[in-house]
């Protein structure tokens, strides 16, 4: 079965061909490091992370690149009200940003493109807008003209904004042509944050980063963009736009792939709301495995409702999966081995259309329920961790006990063969309050622990 994706570009799935061979350039959007990350960009960025893994997996040659917004009128503003430099705070949440990149597993993407390296690629891409006739200046900077390109607008089907966009940094300027014209290059004010340059002193607009990075990374076209749905409109549209009139080369981009919202309580996460969660927050809580499973075992299209009780199942879910993988790590495969193949082929089918984790991970629960059933060993274990490569949720290596919790295990199973079956219940009981769970089973007894 050929791998499929769905396309925004073009509203369906389709065949993924690279432009060239198996090469795949693939860009996402990241964020703009003036606070903490929150919960909605780390769904993103997981669920990117299991798709840029599993096209590896079926032996794609993946760079992957992620653009960082280093200077923005948010990170200014935020400056101001911390009296410090903006570089100052673009840095510090930059490596917090890291931080819980790290935390989460996420460590597929090749490289992080700071939008401040490309200063000299942005001034060159404005030159040649306002060369082409596609752009205009005007007293507080330089706008592309919407007025020129008949095509804007082709990814999200329209030309004006609605609710559910990011906000798009589009000044409001009487002096512009056309109310939807975005800003291209940003004229100095007293309290910016500027570069001299043949432009002028100044700075850029956010939409231009993104081509002028990918420009000087992939070059005028490649193939796969990714990003959060709300950015859709305007900021997706407005890179095409500004890649199609500077190069002449249709498509920009051949795949577009968007992340459904994270919400909460049935609403969209947003700072407007008050309730954002940061990625620090949810992870004093649970471990961040679990919150990882939480995002890639529901579709990248699909809208996820956050709630505590929901990470709870996750965490369950987690602790089957790392139960399972201990029992048959040093076992015997008992089951018909035609299973493996199966399970393998049933992965790879769910995961080739449109990389649909749901089915991918019902299939390795249906292989589970199948093995215990016999008892299962080495092999299974194998193709545990092979899966995981991709998802990056188990862990396979054995807590370690400490000696006096062991030390009552060792005694209940002494009690147990004397028959001292009251013995032995009543430090099941006190291992239970400790938070050791007892498992009696034909290969001997197995713990786990519990919250």
């Amino acid at each position: 079965m050929a791998l499929k994706l769905f396309n925004t570009l073009t509203r369906k799935k389709e065949t993924f061909k690279p432009m060239k061979g198996k090469h795949v350039k693939f860009f996402v959007c990241g964020p703009t490091v003036y606070d903490y990350s929150h919960i909605g960009h780390a769904k993103t960025c997981t669920q990117f992370d299991v798709i840029v893994k599993y096209l590896r997996y079926r032996t794609y040659d993946v760079f992957y690149l992620q653009n960082i917004t280093d200077i923005d009128d948010k990170i200014i503003n935020k400056a101001k009200q911390e009296n410090k430099a903006s570089e100052e705070i673009a840095e510090f949440f930059l490596e917090k940003y890291w931080e819980d990149m790290k935390s989460l597993g996420i460590n597929s993407v090749n490289k992080y493109a700071k939008a401040t390296d490309y200063i000299d690629q942005i001034v060159s891409q404005v030159k040649r807008l306002l060369e082409k006739g596609y752009a205009y200046k005007i007293s507080d900077g330089i706008y592309f003209d919407l007025s020129k390109d008949d095509d804007y607008g082709k990814l999200a089907g329209r030309r004006t904004a609605d609710a559910e966009d990011a906000v798009s940094r589009i000044d409001e300027n009487s002096e512009k042509r056309n109310k939807g014209d975005f800003c291209l290059w940003k004229f100095y004010k007293d309290d910016d944050t500027f570069w001299e340059t043949e432009l002028g002193k100044g700075r850029p607009g956010w939409h231009i980063e993104d081509t002028a990075i990918t420009e000087s990374e992939f070059g005028m076209q490649y193939d796969v963009h990714g990003g959060a749905r709300d950015l859709i409109f305007p900021h997706h549209d407005a890179e095409i736009a500004q890649m199609e009139s500077i190069s002449g080369k249709k498509p920009f981009v051949k795949y577009w792939l968007h992340t459904e919202f994270l919400n909460i309580n049935k609403t969209k996460m947003s700072k407007s709301l008050g309730n954002i969660l940061s990625i620090r927050e949810v992870l004093e809580k649970y471990d961040a495995k679990v919150l990882r499973y939480f995002y890639a075992s529901s579709h990248y299209r699909t809208a996820i409702y956050f709630d505590y009780d929901l990470l709870e199942q996750a965490k369950n879910s987690i602790q089957r999966l790392n139960d399972f993988i201990l029992s048959v790590k040093n076992g015997e495969d008992k089951y018909d081995l035609k299973l493996i193949k199966e399970t393998r082929d049933r992965f790879v089918k769910a995961m080739d259309d449109d990389f649909d984790t749901p089915n991918a991970f019902a299939a390795i629960f249906d292989f589970i329920r199948e093995v215990n059933k016999k008892g299962g060993g080495k092999k299974a274990y194998s193709l545990m961790t092979e899966f995981d490569g991709i998802f990056g949720i188990l862990s396979t290596e054995e807590v370690s006990l400490e000696p006096e919790l062991k030390r009552l295990i060792d005694e209940r199973e002494k009690a147990r063969k004397e028959k001292d079956f009251s013995k032995a219940d009543e430090i099941r009981k006190e291992l239970k309050e400790k938070g050791i769970i007892l498992e009696d089973t034909k290969g001997g007894v197995r713990w786990k622990k519990v919250s």
